[in-house]
């Protein structure tokens, strides 16, 4: 210090601690002239000795004018050192440094002048100290006082111009800088780490895109910034990084898939489709290098299908169809499970056009990768049966596809009937409103006989009495509405002539049990118009309620529809098909009189000529048991309607109709029963309760047929038989 006093007059050091500019400035100049002179004589220790003085004394001084002569007169002490700065910057630059953390601003803005005046005497010799002066001037751009900011955009402008025309910045040693930096939330601190990343990134020699994983969520971490103008510079910064990465030969996709995958779920809008945008160009450029992040990045796609903006929405689908075109396997690291996972996850969407996309994949998978699913079925297979409820019909008809493509082996498909079932059990309304999309879909992928003969075996044993009847009738209306079941209906067309009809048929005819109605239309659609006729007439008090008419009154529509034209036209030869004519006219006897079905069916038998009729037909068909001849003969084949022949103890083309009737009695028995101990739960009126023998009752012969409409009624009034 004594060599330092020697070398300057005591009034310079009073002038450099003045509280007036001037005499500080003008002190400066003094001791750069020192400086200068001891240079030229290469005294480098009494330099150090001043440098040392004018740190402790006056830039580590408690006064703040102590410290702003100090940091002038540093900058002097450099500007007289010109080339031979080099050599005391470690002693120059930590001082004023230092002094950036000042609670003066006075004392912050003077530092900035400080430092700006040694870098550009210095220049690329400044590299050295970069990280620890780009640490201080991020926290200046954040200055509370607009002169200190202002100081610092100088001094970041001069310290830019450096860095670029620098051979000495280490990018690895700044990458971490900034890393640390890149979540700050304030906008002048974003404004400062947006135009260095522009910066550098600019510079030839410095690769920035290869640390763009390192900064990149920072970058659209700032998308969502309240400031426009950051807005705007980030997207900018990004905009331009995705063009290098499409002309790049060699990017790390991966990390930074991870990064686009968390920030497509943003809750701004302007971030989502960034983030979207970067992923299909990712996809498109390096789909396969992505192939261990397809589920990642499935994850981000789907919900996106759905999203408010529409540019998102756009975006969204033809990265979904560029991804899905990709055709990676297992061995690719393709993970099926993680994808099916996604998927499985996203059909509780509450978009229509995600789960719509999930499913999509699903089926994708099923067909290049069917092994590989069906290990994970378990996992799957609950969605996708919930899904059965879901109220999108484009939704269901693709589950059922999937459904279908599931079921081709065996085990699947009556697992599917099953599970099938037991959905429509626990939830009526599913049968309701999506019973007939569901069986005539898998009709159509499944074919409609082999859906239909599991639906029957099943049925036949379940045990709930009420949706067993509930699941019959609407199985029935199906096969008798449904266009995609037309063929289903031909063959039990020829139940009489042909042995696949028969045999469907007979399959069908157990679980028909389970309603009259049921049976009856499974009966006059196969032509076998004799049993119909029987078990109209071997119906009993119990089983002529309301729920049965709603039946009855839906079947007179549908015999007046298309499907039922040949019966129709049948009846233009009633001597022919006397038991079709007895049929219909036991149905009539059913129906009140009042109601509208009534007046179709009897304005239909009106029409009924009369001159075909012959005598003997009629007396056959009305003498008795219409099962009398089968049960005392059981040679009696019937191969038309009413005719009777003999064939060596065969049935009607192997159907012994007798032992159908008592199965059908016995079905209905049970539902009788089942009927009575329901009423009993609920207490019913003893009224109701007395009525239950009288399913036991054997049945009456056909001629007592004319007494017994007047005993049925119903509940409601307008109900009641009238015939």
């Amino acid at each position: 210090m004594a060599d330092a006093l020697s070398v300057i007059p005591a009034s310079v050091l009073r002038n450099l601690s003045d509280k007036l500019y001037e005499k500080r400035k003008n002190a400066a100049l003094e001791v750069e002239g020192i400086v200068k002179q001891l240079a030229s004589s290469g005294d480098h220790e009494k330099i150090s000795a001043v440098i040392n003085l004018l740190t402790n004394e006056f830039t580590y001084s408690p006064q703040a004018n102590h410290r702003k002569g100090g940091l002038i007169g540093l900058a002097a002490a450099t500007v007289g050192l010109t080339s031979e700065a080099a050599q005391h910057l470690e002693q120059i630059v930590p001082p004023v440094l230092n002094s950036f953390s000042d609670q003066d601003s006075r004392v912050r803005y003077y530092a900035c002048e400080a430092l700006y005046n040694i870098a550009k005497v210095v220049r690329g010799d400044f590299i050295v100290f970069f990280n620890q002066i780009f640490d201080a001037l991020c926290k200046l751009s954040a200055d509370s006082d607009a002169n200190v900011q202002s100081a610092a955009h100088l001094l970041d402008r001069l310290v830019k111009d450096i860095v670029t025309e620098s051979d000495q910045f280490s990018i690895e040693e700044f990458i971490p800088l900034l890393r640390e930096r890149m979540n700050v939330l304030n906008p002048y601190v974003r404004q400062f780490l947006v135009g260095w990343i522009t910066v550098l990134d600019s510079v030839p020699d410095i690769d920035m895109l290869g640390f763009l994983p390192d900064f990149l969520d920072g970058l659209f971490n700032m998308l969502s910034d309240s400031s426009h103008e950051i807005r705007q510079q980030a997207d900018s910064a990004l905009s331009e990084f995705l063009q290098e990465i499409k002309n790049s030969p060699s990017v790390d996709y991966g990390r930074m898939a991870e990064i686009l995958v968390q920030r497509a779920a943003s809750p701004d809008e302007f971030t989502r489709l960034t983030a979207i945008t970067w992923i299909n160009e990712f996809v498109k450029l390096s789909g396969d290098q992505l192939v261990p992040y397809y589920a990642d990045i499935l994850e981000a796609i789907l919900p996106c299908i759905s999203d408010k903006e529409e540019k998102i929405r756009v975006v969204a689908r033809e990265t979904n169809e560029e991804l899905r075109a990709i055709k990676a396997e297992p061995a690719e690291a393709f993970d099926v499970g993680a994808i099916l996972s996604i998927a499985r996850k996203q059909l509780d969407s509450e978009w229509e056009a995600t789960r719509i996309e999930a499913l999509h994949w699903i089926s994708t998978l099923l067909n290049r990768h069917r092994s590989e699913v069906l290990c994970f079925l378990n996992d799957i297979f609950d969605t996708l049966l919930k899904a059965l409820s879901d109220n999108s019909d484009e939704v269901v008809l693709l589950v059922l596809d999937i459904h279908a493509c599931i079921a081709q082996d065996p085990l699947h498909f009556r697992q599917l009937v099953v599970f099938l079932v037991h959905n429509f059990r626990v939830d009526h309304s599913l049968l309701e409103r999506r019973g007939a999309l569901i069986i005539c879909r898998l009709c159509v992928l499944l074919d409609a006989e082999r859906v239909y003969r599991e639906l029957s075996t099943i049925l036949e044993g379940e045990a709930d009495l009420d949706f067993a009847c509930i699941m019959v009738q609407a199985l029935n209306l199906i096969l008798l509405t449904s266009s995609e079941l037309s063929k289903l209906r031909e063959l039990l067309k020829q139940s009489l002539v042909d042995p696949a009809g028969k045999d469907l048929f007979v399959s069908l005819y157990a679980s028909w049990c389970h309603s009259p109605m049921a049976i009856i239309s499974l009966c006059l659609l196969a032509q076998m118009y004799q049993h119909a006729s029987t078990v109209i007439q071997s119906l009993v008090e119990e089983d002529i309620n309301i729920k049965f008419l709603v039946q009855l009154d839906k079947l007179i529509r549908l015999l007046e529809t298309p499907i039922f034209a040949y019966l129709r036209l049948q009846l233009l030869e009633p001597g022919r098909y006397i038991w079709l004519l007895k049929a219909l006219y036991g149905l009539l006897m059913l129906l009140p009189q009042q109601s509208a079905a009534f007046k179709i069916l009897r304005t239909r038998l009106k029409t009924v000529p009369s001159y075909s009729f012959n005598c003997d037909q009629i007396k056959r068909a009305s003498s008795g048991n219409p099962y009398s001849q089968i049960l005392h003969h059981s040679g009696s084949q019937i191969t038309e309607d009413g005719d009777v022949n003999q064939d060596n103890g065969n049935l009607q083309n192997g159907i012994n109709f007798a032992a159908k009737l008592q199965q059908f009695e016995q079905m209905q028995q049970q539902h009788r029963m089942h009927a009575k101990s329901q009423a009993q739960s609920r207490n019913s009126s003893p009224s109701l309760l007395k009525e239950g023998p009288k399913a036991e009752e054997p049945r009456q012969p056909p001629a007592s047929d004319t007494n017994r409409p007047s005993s049925r009624s119903s509940r409601r009034g307008p109900g009641q038989l009238v015939i």
